[in-house]
Parts: structure tokens; sequence; C-alpha cells
């Protein structure tokens, strides 16, 4: 691909599958997640929303999975995006995919850590006399943050064996909560209830639903935001890919993969959940902010419900701590090729430790930053989903719809779509489009600045910033993805005729 191997590479495929596995993990986000979609839609949006949202991501992932096999590199992505381009515009390309998928990336890290400290807050609670606030949970996420961010310094070597672990904390985690709740609730809703109850509570002070202003199917089609946001985050296994042998094929796998395990998985969670309700009313308005942490108290106890809230927490900790390092990577990448400011202090890795560190802890602080709006706004958290699942996709969208308008460009790798390749990848890019216009939506009635969705405004900023910053500046010195093999040349010595060309550079530029 061009690159000096600078990061170390004892990864397997079953191990990266971990990592993509965790990060859009149904344990960690579809429980956060819980007082969105009970009020979007009920039951009925979640488990139906689930399917259909499940269905078009394994498009969307089968499409990626096809571009990572040819092109398996840590920029994922925005080098996809250069690659796939004509030359001309391949700097603006990679550029536009990589800022898009930088901020996706940081939302990730912040909705799945201070949903993490969220749920830690919460389970402080049980037994207490402890009062949560917004900025004691701000707190707590910064002490999460600084915890994921030692681990990938210091850690290392180390995070193979702690990927192993959360694949089967996960797992294990998921059959064991379900079965729990199963088994020990006292009553069990209706299949009815489970499968066809629409819920429409997206007003709020007193406020008719977006069901009674607009529609219900404008309630169902805000209501998919967790599903969507759970299965996202999959691009883990691309930008590991450096670090991982037979990259080719190991980053798809892992792709497909998560998305297929956690679809089935999640499907199965959210049933166990919805059939151990209790009371509706009571777990929407659960006392403890958290609808699922109510279910837990009203099917096993309290006692019982700190087991499978520690279980929750430590699944949401693993995905906080691989998607920091799913996150650092793509920033190392991004910086090695001159994209981000200060790209040459960046794209430095710890020669002792073959990692990113300095990206590790840009990730961080990043991620921090993000989450400061929940001090002084209730539905800044869901911003933060929506940015993660506006900005991640789109990333995906732009490489993809570049392999379909260049085709001929496209040199498979061992992972291919056959004769499914341009179907598949038009329905991909088609319904990102759709979800991209979906969560810029408002979510709340009324709209004021407490309910008013800020995914726009972030995801407008960096549409600002990138283009801005493209045609004032970086037009001028970004190339794009850079090749860093060194090759020595007797130009003396080569034929007259001979004409060298590398990503559409000619001899001079070669020269030079």
């Amino acid at each position: 691909m061009g690159y000096k191997q600078e990061l170390k590479h004892p990864f397997f495929v079953l191990v990266w599958f971990g990592v993509s596995h965790t990060v859009p993990f149904i344990l960690s986000n579809e429980s956060k997640c819980g007082t969105c979609i009970q009020n979007t839609g009920g039951p009925a949006v979640m488990v139906w929303g689930w399917v259909i949202v499940a269905c078009a991501t394994m498009l969307v992932g089968l499409a990626m999975a096809e571009v990572c096999s040819a092109h398996p590199t840590s920029g994922g992505p925005y080098y996809w995006a250069a690659m796939l381009s004509e030359p001309g515009n391949a700097p603006l390309a990679s550029w536009i995919t990589g800022w898009f998928n930088l901020l996706g990336q940081v939302a990730v890290t912040t909705g799945i850590s201070f949903g993490c400290a969220n749920f830690l807050s919460t389970v402080c609670t049980f037994n207490t006399s402890f009062i949560p606030t917004s900025r004691t949970t701000m707190g707590v996420y910064a002490a999460i943050l600084v915890s994921q961010g030692l681990i990938n310094t210091f850690g290392v070597h180390l995070l193979k064996y702690l990927n192993n672990i959360s694949v089967w904390w996960h797992a294990a985690g998921t059959t064991s909560l379900v079965i729990a709740i199963l088994a020990r609730a006292p009553s069990h809703q209706s299949a009815e209830f489970v499968f066809s109850t629409f819920i429409d509570n997206t007003g709020v002070s007193g406020s008719e639903g977006w069901g009674t202003r607009a529609s219900h199917a404008y309630v169902c089609v805000i209501g998919i935001l967790m599903a969507q946001y759970t299965l996202t985050g999959f691009d883990a296994s691309a930008h590991m890919t450096e670090e991982t042998h037979n990259a080719a094929m190991a980053g798809s796998i892992g792709i497909v993969m998560a998305i297929g395990v956690s679809a089935v998985l999640g499907w199965f969670l959210i049933l166990g959940l919805l059939f151990s309700i209790q009371d509706l009313d009571n777990t929407v308005a659960s006392s403890t902010g958290q609808p699922v942490a109510q279910i837990f108290l009203d099917t096993v106890g309290n006692r019982g419900a700190i087991v499978l809230m520690v279980i929750v927490i430590g699944a949401m900790y693993f995905c906080g701590t691989f998607s920091i390092t799913s996150n650092s990577r793509m920033m190392f990448a991004f910086a090695r090729d001159g994209g981000i400011p200060g790209h040459e202090f960046f794209r430095k890795v710890d020669s002792k430790r073959g990692t990113p560190v300095r990206t590790v802890w840009l990730a961080c602080l990043l991620s921090f930053i993000l989450g400061l709006p929940s001090l002084g706004s209730a539905v800044a958290f869901s911003a933060a989903t929506s940015i993660a699942t506006i900005g991640l996709y789109i990333s995906y969208a732009i490489p993809i719809a570049l392999r379909v308008v260049y085709r001929k460009r496209f040199v498979r790798g061992p992972f291919h779509l056959g004769a499914f390749s341009i179907p598949i990848a038009v329905a991909a890019v088609t319904w990102i489009a759709f979800i991209a216009i979906v969560f810029l939506l408002p979510q709340a009635n009324p709209v004021d600045s407490q309910t008013l969705n800020y995914a726009a405004v972030a995801v407008g900023i960096v549409i600002i910033y990138s283009v801005g910053f493209w045609i004032l500046s970086a037009r001028k010195w970004f190339g794009g993805p850079v090749s860093q093999i060194h090759v020595t040349v007797d130009w003396n010595e080569l034929p007259s005729l001979v004409v060298i060309e590398a990503d559409g550079r000619g001899e001079d530029d070669l020269r030079s």
C-alpha cells in the first residue's frame, strides 16, 4: 500500500473481529438509548425497526468489506476514497471523507463512554443516598476516558487479550442477562404488546407528540436511531488492518461478522427486555433515569440488578476502550498523510510500544469536548449518537459511491461480491442518503434550546470547516495519501521511452 510498517501487528482476524464486534455491540449502545426508543415508536418500532436496519446495514457492510479487501490500510474510508477517485479529484474526496470519519469516530467514543458514565452514576444510587448531577457524571466521564487512554498507551500489548475477554463478556453477558430477566420476571408482556404496540411520547412539557403534529410514520422513522447507531463503528476492523495478519481478508470478515452477530444477538436482547417489562409507564419514567435499569430492578431485584448493571457497564467500558483504539489509528493514518493540523506531531508512533500514543490522547480529548454540551442540554447525548451515525455513514458512502462511479478504477481484492457488487453498492448509498437526512430531524416537540437536535449544527460545522479550509488552504498542500516507500534510481540508466507513474504523478514529481 506504500506505507512503512510502524504499528505492531500481532493480531488475527478473530481478535479484530472482536473490536469491530465490540464497538457497535448491543449491550452498550441499546441500553443507554432506552429512554429515547421507548418514547419514539415503542416496542413495535424497536422490534421491526431493528430488523429493517440490520438488513440495510448488512448491505453497507458488504459494500465496505469489498473495498476494504482491495485497500487494507489504517486510513480506511478516506484512503479508499482517494484510491477510487480520478487522480485530480482524489485529494478532495480523501479530505472530505477523512473529516467526516474523524467526526463520527469521536462521536462514537463520546456516546459509548458517556453512556458508561451515566450507567455507573445510576448504579451508585442503588441502596445509597447518592444523587448524580450533570457535573458529577461529567467527572466520571472524564475519569473513564483517562483510564481508557492509559490502557491504550501502556497496555497495548494486552489489547488482544482484553479484546478476547470483551468478545466473551458481550456474548455470555447478553445471553445470561436475557435468561435472568425472563426467568425471574413476575409476569411477561404479551406477544401483541411486543410486536405491535406503538407509542408516541415525543412531546415534552405537555406538548403533543410528533405523531399528532406530523404523522406516526415520522415517529417510526426517527425511532430507528438506536438501531442504526448501535449497528455502526464496524469500520474498526478496517482501521486495524495494518496490525492484522492476512489483512486483505481479515478486515472484510471482521466487518461482515460484526454486523451479523450484533444483529442476531441484538434482536434477542430487544425481545428479552420487552417481554420482561412489568409496568411500561413506570419503566419509561423510571426514577433511575434508565429504563433498562428499571427493568432489571423489577425482574431480579436490587442485588440482581446490580450484577446485571455491572455486566452492562463492563460491556460499555470495553466498547469505549476499543473505540479509542480504532479512533487513534484513524487519526494517526490521517496525520501520516498530512490531513489534520499538527500532523507532524500526531503522526509519531511510540517506538517502544508500537502505538500512536499522541492520537490516543487526542481522541480522548476530543471525545470529552464533544460531551461537554450535555451539561446544558438534555438532548446533547442524543445529538452525539446522531453525529456518530451521520459522520461515519457519510464517510462510508463516499468511497462506496466512488466505487460505482469509477468502477474501472476498482481492482478487486480476495473478498468480492461478484455480480452483486454494483447493486449492493447502489442500495448501500441510497440507504445512507436516507438516514443522513433522518438523523438531522428534531426528535422532540416543541423544538427549543433544550430539545434542538444539535447534530445538524455539528455536521454543518464540519462541512463548513472541511470545505472552507480546503478552499482557503488545504487544496494547496494536501495531496491525499502519501507514499512512504523510498526507491533509489539511477536516472541515466533508464531507457529514454520509459514513463514512470505513481498515483497519477509523472517522472518530474518522482525526481523531486
